[in-house]
């Protein structure tokens, strides 16, 4: 579904979408740190944000502007998370939303703001100021790279995909790009997501969309179990494409989620095999459960586990790790009924930890993307959990981020 031939394109491959990323000084190493993404056209918006109590400044400011149905861009840096800031953060992300208001002509509730960075960290708003009013200056239609760019922290690149689909009858275009590495856990995580279309579509419903496709995608990785302050994924829908507007729950609101879905679990996926120090990338697909709600839990229950998570980075099966972390989950399991297995290869049935071919194991544990398949025979519902290894890189990383 996705190529590379657009990839380039991201949020502004849809019609009507501008973008730009510029070095303010805002990130210590100098890299681009601030991205605006713009469209004339008034679109319909809709996020999804943390259920972190602790919430950054930006993630209540934006909560504001989807509360008012509309927006026409989006402003946002890394390098410094607003968060823990108290009122003078409150008054920062007003401040950034204002600046680009007035370079855009648009209203101050019109812009939706997101940060990403160190916590407790006040954001320099001499920088941010010229940051935001160069980056207006440098919209344009081949933006979206520098803007992925600028949004990144740990990363070890931006996310970005883009793709089309019919609707009506009428090409209607997605784009995206994602930032996620590190702090990540559902609901949702350090993660900040953009996703533009030029679809016309209910608000309602498209906030409805997101908020489906985000719990069987983003609110399904983990990668070490902390849930963040800022974590925002914002969509635009400007209705560009003129496609006939979607009011209902239709086929074309289908054909519309079921692509928004596929690029919500496709960003996840790169987010959590992205993940800090990673080596391995995790596929945890539970089936037989009660209802989808307890498959996910026992999926995330495995996904978090330390001792899983650095088995899999030592190449070491250790399926004990694996089911007792099933035990734990909280859903109630019946552990003669489990089977587990790594990578097409059976570690545990009937109660106990089986023989396994240990050339073939190896071969599995060797590879980047590993599938564990647990079915727990109760019921007919299922979960897919995505998340990455534990490695010595990871502890490197987070015990020298904030010097």
């Amino acid at each position: 579904m996705f190529s590379d031939k657009h990839k380039a394109a991201g949020v502004c491959y849809p019609q009507g979408f501008t973008a730009a990323g510029v070095r303010a000084g805002i990130k210590k190493n100098g890299n681009l740190d601030v991205a605006v993404i713009y469209t004339q056209k008034e679109a319909a918006v809709a996020g999804v944000f943390t259920k972190n109590l602790v919430a950054a400044a930006p993630v209540h400011l934006s909560k504001i502007v989807v509360g008012t149905g509309t927006a026409h861009a989006i402003v946002a840096n890394a390098g410094c998370a607003n968060a823990c800031t108290g009122e003078q953060g409150i008054h920062d992300a007003e401040a950034m939303a204002t600046i680009a208001a007035n370079e855009l002509g648009c209203r101050q509730d019109d812009v939706i703001v997101a940060s990403t960075g160190l916590i407790g960290s006040n954001i320099p708003m001499d920088k941010m100021t010229s940051g935001i009013k160069d980056a207006v200056k440098n919209l344009s239609r081949d933006g979206s790279v520098n803007a992925g760019n600028a949004i990144i922290t740990t990363d070890t690149y931006s996310k970005a995909c883009a793709t089309e689909v019919m609707i009506g009858g009428v090409e209607v275009r997605f784009g995206a790009i994602a930032k996620g590495s590190g702090m990540i856990r559902p609901d949702m995580a350090t993660m900040l997501c953009f996703i533009t279309t030029d679809a016309d579509i209910d608000q309602k419903l498209l906030q409805e969309a997101l908020r489906d496709a985000t719990e069987v995608s983003f609110n399904c990785m983990t990668v070490d179990g902390d849930m963040s302050t800022n974590d925002s994924v914002v969509v635009l829908a400007n209705g560009a494409a003129g496609n006939k507007k979607i009011v209902d729950k239709g086929a074309d609101y289908q054909t519309f989620y079921e692509t928004l879905k596929t690029i919500c679990i496709e960003l996840a996926k790169r987010i959590a095999a992205d993940g800090e120090g990673a080596s391995k990338f995790l596929t945890i697909n539970v089936t037989g459960a009660e209802s989808f709600e307890d498959a996910k839990k026992v999926g995330m229950s495995v996904a978090n586990s330390p001792l899983v998570k650095t088995a899999f980075f030592g190449q070491d099966a250790n399926p004990g790790r694996t089911i007792c972390a099933v035990g734990y989950s909280g859903v109630h399991v019946v552990p003669e009924k489990i089977t587990i297995k790594f990578g097409g290869l059976t570690v545990y049935d009937k109660g106990l930890v089986t023989k396994f071919d240990a050339d073939e194991m190896s071969k599995v544990l060797t590879e980047h993307d590993i599938t564990v398949d647990i079915d727990i025979n109760v019921g007919n519902k299922s979960a897919t959990v995505y998340t990455c290894d534990l490695s010595y890189r990871y502890v490197a990383i987070n015990a020298e981020y904030s010097s």
